[in-house]
């Protein structure tokens, strides 16, 4: 099964959620209900220290699985056959507890706002059955003439 990133980006080069980049984190989202989905497996060089999960990798993690949550729902508000490119205005990552780099992170994400061109988005980080990791954000479309515009092609 595709992830909504292989299905509308599947040449993005972003190093969290780019299909096409064989050196990122290689985040797949799916949708489920309301909520977009993921689950990643951290390697070691993801650590901060011996077993933890590194800040900016879960504030990565956060960002890029929140922006296609923002892209998909808008793509369906909107009635379009395309993700619209959509970039991060604001996003606050609210960290819990240490994640544990041991196995699988879950990632949760909804739009609780959405309008013509933007929308908010709650998600959280799992890991080992709780939430370590929590994030809200503000995503916009982005219009021609915009570094980030087309960037899905």
């Amino acid at each position: 099964m595709k992830s909504v990133q292989e299905t509308y980006g599947p040449k993005s080069v972003c190093f969290g959620c780019g299909p096409a980049n064989k050196k990122g984190l290689l985040i797949r989202s799916f949708p489920q209900g309301d909520e977009l989905v993921a689950d990643w497996k951290p390697e070691k060089h993801h650590e901060a220290f011996t077993g933890i999960l590194n800040g900016g990798i879960i504030g990565t993690l956060l960002d890029c699985h929140s922006n296609w949550t923002a892209a998909y729902f808008l793509m369906k508000r909107l009635g379009l056959n395309e993700a619209p490119s959509t970039v991060t205005a604001d996003f606050h990552v609210f960290l819990k507890r240490p994640t544990p780099s041991a196995g699988p992170v879950h990632l949760v994400a909804k739009a609780t706002e959405i309008s013509d061109d933007r929308a908010k988005i709650e998600a959280r980080l799992e890991a080992g059955g709780k939430t370590c990791a929590t994030c809200v954000g503000t995503f916009v479309i982005v219009k021609p003439g915009h570094p980030a515009y087309h960037r899905w092609d």
